[in-house]
């Protein structure tokens, strides 16, 4: 989508439109920086952007240190990525990743130029995330009824994200940019990982299922109907709409945790990224709790939203204002017929008394906006909306105007229909 889509997206949230006007023409570039002549690495951030958008944008951000960081493949994958060379060919021709693999090669080569410190520590997390998928991979009881209970649930998710916070923090410790205390905890690590994973799972509802994937656990899906494809039907919103509180209530378990985990952190750039996946995360349970449009279809924030979120991922505080504030649309949605009603209110409590007891100056905490700064001043956001809509009337009414003669083609074209 182009900016003008985004922009239209975000008409009646005018902080939104200020946040991509911001990104847009006034955001620093990237701390990234590849010599024209260092194709390799040029081809991997390529890969990046097609991999995954949203993380590489953050990925760029981060200093240089820390960025450059089926069953028999998956065990061995640890020792594969040291082979100069290797290459994937038999993914299937749909797959989106497909042409990473053919390329693999340029990633070990870059992978191989790194320290010997960062390859260990990735190696050590490929061999497990290897191991406990290729377990995955070999058990009929998961490849055909899905995760059942909800230790299978966390289980999962450790292994697909859990052990990815864990690697990551060990390379930012290892860098020198964050303190060796933060590996101690790796519980934390593996907080931040399931947070976004459950996220990610809740949000793919419909599209693992018409792939036939079952990511949410049966113990808590098998509660309100027979069959996993049935929340879609409409004949049991009640029932997908109190499922749905009660995987989120679930997620949502994770919060506090996380927060913890980042006010933690000292180095800039590594809260920024960590910090946007996680707002983005929040924000996302909060736009699926008690929506249906989850069962239907994948339910996304608006890009203008997201951009804004991403643009306040500057310190402890205002990441703390974001949970806080979909704490709040969480709670305003909670429905006293959910039968997790209790549960769910108990749990967005929790986030409201983690911020209130660490950071109790979080509710009345500001952006330190300047007063020089007219464009970024919320008291100006409705003059720029009011600006924004002109110009949009104007441009609309381009469309049907001749701009070089000033005159109307419609009549024109209707004459001659007639």
């Amino acid at each position: 989508m182009s900016i003008v889509s985004y922009l239209f997206q975000s008409i009646f949230h005018p902080s939104e439109i200020t946040a991509l006007v911001q990104f847009k023409f006034f955001k620093p570039k990237p701390i990234l920086e590849i010599k024209p002549e260092n194709k390799q690495k040029i081809r991997c951030y390529e890969f990046l952007d097609k991999t995954s958008r949203s993380f590489a944008a953050v990925i760029k951000e981060l200093d240089d240190d820390v960025r450059d960081a089926k069953e028999l493949l998956l065990r061995s994958f640890h020792e594969t990525i040291f082979q100069k060379g290797w290459t994937f060919t038999e993914s299937g021709p749909l797959e989106k990743d497909r042409q990473l693999l053919v390329e693999f090669n340029v990633v070990i080569d870059e992978f191989l130029s790194m320290r010997k410190e960062f390859r260990d520590i990735i190696a050590d997390i490929a061999n497990k995330m290897g191991s406990g998928m290729a377990d995955y991979a070999k058990d009929a009881v998961h490849n055909t009824y899905g995760v059942k209970t909800l230790k299978d649930f966390d289980e999962y998710c450790y292994y697909v994200a859990g052990l990815v916070g864990v690697g990551l923090t060990r390379l930012f410790a290892e860098s020198g940019l964050e303190s060796s205390e933060l590996v101690k905890d790796t519980d934390l690590s593996i907080h931040m990982g399931l947070f976004l994973q459950k996220t990610n799972i809740i949000r793919d509802y419909l599209e693992d299922l018409l792939d036939g994937r079952k990511f949410w656990p049966q113990v808590i899906w098998s509660n309100y109907v027979k069959d996993f494809s049935d929340l879609k039907e409409p004949g049991y919103k009640t029932q997908a709409l109190d499922c749905l509180s009660s995987i989120i209530l679930n997620t949502l378990h994770h919060a506090p945790e996380c927060l913890t985990y980042m006010n933690k952190l000292q180095n800039k750039s590594i809260f920024s990224f960590c910090a946007i996946p996680q707002v983005m995360a929040i924000a996302t349970l909060a736009l699926m709790f008690r929506n249906y449009d989850t069962f239907q279809k994948v339910v996304k924030i608006r890009r203008g939203e997201s951009v804004k979120l991403m643009l306040k991922c500057t310190n402890i505080h205002e990441v703390a204002s974001i949970f806080q504030e979909y704490t709040r649309v969480i709670i305003r949605k909670n429905d006293p017929r959910d039968p997790n009603f209790m549960k769910i209110s108990v749990a967005c409590g929790k986030i409201e008394r983690w911020c209130a007891t660490n950071l109790p100056a979080t509710k009345v905490y500001k952006l330190p906006y300047s007063k020089n700064d007219w464009l970024f001043n919320p008291e100006n956001d409705l003059l720029l909306f009011i600006g924004f809509s002109l110009l949009a009337f104007t441009a609309y009414l381009l469309c049907f105007y001749n701009w070089e003669h000033f005159r109307y083609d419609g009549f024109e074209i209707l004459k001659d229909q007639i």
